[in-house]
């Protein structure tokens, strides 16, 4: 009897991390999802940096994109110091499909077809999901608080890869492990 209330114990135990960690990355979810739809955006940017030969590096536009994020963040509760690495990362995320991109069509010779890009039109859809993102943050501060962060996040990121049929080691996730770097702290 001792044995059976023992096993049933465990599994209970057991169960219930399981069902947390299957929380957390539920939770998560919405996150990586908008950072994902965040470096979709990146092509289009490679494409504008293309058209006008643009360098990818844009400190001042990085800054001033920071800047404003800590601002929002801090005005919903926010610490300022994470929403600046989370940024910060986001943008060295878009960065790098950017490099790739790029690199990519220099090889080739060419970039493929495709209408103008305006940046401007861009930045707008890129300041709107800076919001969602911070929302986002907000939403998931006690997931990203926990000790078991870094983990949900990964697990976060390999269910959005095979969702979307991504390969682990293609640009897309590398570049969203990149994006999610910073997410994980202690508020």
């Amino acid at each position: 009897m001792k044995g059976q209330l023992a096993v049933a114990i465990l599994f209970a135990i057991g169960g219930t991390g399981r069902a947390r960690a299957q929380s957390a990355i539920e939770r998560l979810q919405p996150l990586v999802e908008t950072s994902a739809r965040r470096l979709a955006i990146a092509e289009q940017v490679a494409f504008a940096k293309w058209d006008s030969h643009a360098a990818v590096e844009d400190a001042p536009r990085e800054k001033q994109v920071i800047m404003a994020a800590v601002k929002y963040g801090e005005s919903k509760g926010l610490d300022g110091t994470l929403v600046s690495k989370v940024f910060a990362a986001q943008i060295e995320a878009n960065k790098l499909v950017q490099y790739s991109l790029l690199a990519d069509w220099h090889r080739a010779g060419r970039a493929p077809d495709h209408k103008p890009i305006s940046l401007a039109a861009i930045r707008r859809d890129l300041d709107q999901l800076q919001i969602e993102l911070i929302g986002e943050l907000a939403d998931t501060a006690a997931i990203r608080g926990s000790a078991t962060c870094d983990a949900d996040t990964a697990r976060a990121v390999g269910k959005y890869l095979i969702a979307h049929q991504h390969d682990d080691r293609s640009v897309q996730a590398i570049a969203l492990d990149r994006a999610l770097a910073a997410v994980c702290s202690s508020e």
